[in-house]
């Protein structure tokens, strides 16, 4: 069954520094979804987090890990 409503999700708008309810900017713009508004404006620092734990697995294939 298809649902007709379904929950846009909460972004974080880099242009903006705001979290926004769905699609309300242009999808360039925004990070997510996010299942919660906190967690959306926690989404720099979850991108921070994603990006240093993909280096490291890099440098550990690389050979490169410390």
């Amino acid at each position: 069954m298809r649902d007709d409503n379904p929950d846009p999700g909460w972004y974080f708008n880099t242009r903006t520094g705001e979290v926004e309810h769905g699609h309300l900017s242009r999808s360039i713009d925004r990070l997510g979804p996010y299942p919660d508004r906190e967690t959306a404006a926690r989404a720099l620092e979850i991108a921070r987090e994603r990006t240093a734990a993909a280096d490291k697995a890099d440098r550990a294939w690389n050979g490169d890990d410390d």
